[in-house]
């Protein structure tokens, strides 16, 4: 049970690779599978294999290439983040054995789906502050730290998992936070500008 359970753990860090990057965290997964590190569920097996690692390194290198791109990295973004959350789902489907359908696919839409929709969120937004800050000349900076996210947490998610997903677990609650401040944030300016304006039409 605790090695599935393990699963599991593994699955949502892979998923929330994937909300920096979607193909380079299924390579990862792959390439773990076919070493014999990450156990598949037989469904999601074919990983492994050549043709599907041969094709996810092929993804993996135009996905990367593509963000450097100034035009085609805000296109990428538009669809980025619905493929991410199914993306997410898939991967964390994919290391959860023993455990019954409903369930297995229930924790892969939340915990995965919802783990890549988040990261991908906070990176669009981080990218759209990038491009309204410098005019897109750091978005190339941005791209290289989300390809270290998406790098980093695989790796972390395949032989640290329980560390994965305690990080992961501080970044939500931050993007949560951050979420929450701005909205925040905006209603009092909101606010306090609807009572200047009560204001002077007093005066």
């Amino acid at each position: 049970m605790l090695e599935t359970w393990i699963g599991v753990l593994v699955g949502i860090g892979v998923a929330a690779a994937c909300g920096f990057r979607i193909f380079v965290p299924l390579l990862a997964l792959g390439a773990a599978s076919r070493a014999d590190v990450v156990t598949l569920s037989p469904t999601f097996a074919v990983l492994g294999s050549t043709p599907a690692l041969v094709a996810l390194a092929t993804a993996a290198v135009l996905e990367v290439g593509a963000y450097y791109v100034p035009w085609l990295d805000h296109v990428l973004d538009l669809a980025a983040t619905p493929t991410a959350v199914i993306a997410g789902t898939l991967a964390s489907a994919a290391t959860i054995v023993d455990l019954p359908p409903v369930l297995t696919w229930g924790i892969a839409l939340i915990g995965g789906g919802g783990a890549a929709g988040l990261l991908q969120g906070a990176t669009s937004l981080l990218r759209l502050k990038s491009t309204a800050t410098t005019g897109g000349l750091a978005n190339p900076v941005v791209a290289t730290g989300e390809l270290a996210g998406a790098t980093v947490t695989s790796a972390l998610a395949i032989f640290l998992p329980v560390a994965c997903a305690l990080l992961i677990l501080v970044a939500v609650t931050w993007v949560f936070r951050r979420a929450h401040r701005i909205g925040f944030g905006r209603r009092a300016a909101r606010t306090d500008a609807t009572m200047t304006q009560h204001r002077g039409a007093e005066r």
